[in-house]
């Protein structure tokens, strides 16, 4: 059965939950959590996307530090991280703290966009540019970057690899924002189109996804570093009038 199919026939909960007990006889009980980096030094405002270049700010390691502190006694046997700066930087504490090396997924990268390297605020920025409209005529898809169903499908099969790599313990996967939301978003069977402000994937957050065997079987939501989070950057939040870093990345 593909990855995509049974996810689609995966029962799951957006509510933070204990583990579930494996039947009698089995220690397949493996926990992945997809976690987004901290926050990234970017006094332009700009979406920076796929540019290398774009480091933790000093908040963002602070961010980091909370999170590997947070799961600091949890079984992590695995830690691998998208191959961008910020990623690395987020997962280096965590693995620090279990001993482990930290392994690149290339398939945790962030979502392609054609506004990256740009400014992105609310009224002001590529937006006003006639010149970029002809982007925006399939918010469905969308049509200014990457597919969500591609991003299902590789963020789905970077999941399946870190199950794999941690069977029976729990693994942490550093990725971003936009790609973390989408699969969660497919696995609890959303619509993959959605109003960015309120993706529910805060800086430092984790969404962890249960796995008894090879099936998903909850998903839960948690927010170590939330008191370290600048407020326009929560979940919901309004965003503010030029600062590109309002849906960050």
């Amino acid at each position: 059965m593909s990855a995509s199919r049974e996810a689609r026939e995966t029962g799951t909960t957006a509510e933070s939950a204990e583990t579930p007990k494996s039947p009698a006889g089995r220690d397949d009980i493996t926990v992945v959590h997809l976690m987004r980096h901290g926050e990234v030094h970017n006094p332009d405002g700009l979406l920076y996307g796929r540019l290398p270049g774009y480091h933790l700010s000093e908040l963002g390691r602070q961010m980091a530090e909370r999170v590997a502190d947070h799961l600091s006694s949890r079984d992590i046997t695995y830690v691998v991280s998208s191959p961008l700066e910020r990623a690395q930087e987020t997962a280096t504490p965590i693995a620090k703290a279990h001993g482990l090396d930290i392994a690149t997924d290339g398939r945790l990268i962030e979502a392609d966009n054609v506004f990256q390297g740009k400014a992105f605020g609310v009224g002001d920025g590529a937006l006003r540019r006639p010149e970029n409209w002809k982007h925006l005529v399939n918010p469905f898809k969308p049509s200014w970057g990457e597919p969500y169903i591609e991003q299902v499908v590789r963020m789905m099969s970077a999941l399946e690899a870190a199950r794999d790599a941690a069977r029976g313990h729990e693994a942490v996967c550093v990725s971003h924002q936009l790609p973390i939301w989408i699969v969660r978003s497919f696995v609890e069977r959303r619509r993959l189109w959605h109003d960015p402000r309120k993706r529910q994937c805060t800086l430092a957050s984790l969404t962890s996804f249960t796995f008894m065997g090879d099936k998903i079987v909850s998903v839960g939501y948690t927010e170590p570093a939330r008191d370290l989070v600048p407020a326009h950057l929560l979940a919901g939040a309004k965003p503010v009038k030029g600062n590109g870093k309002a849906f960050g990345a």
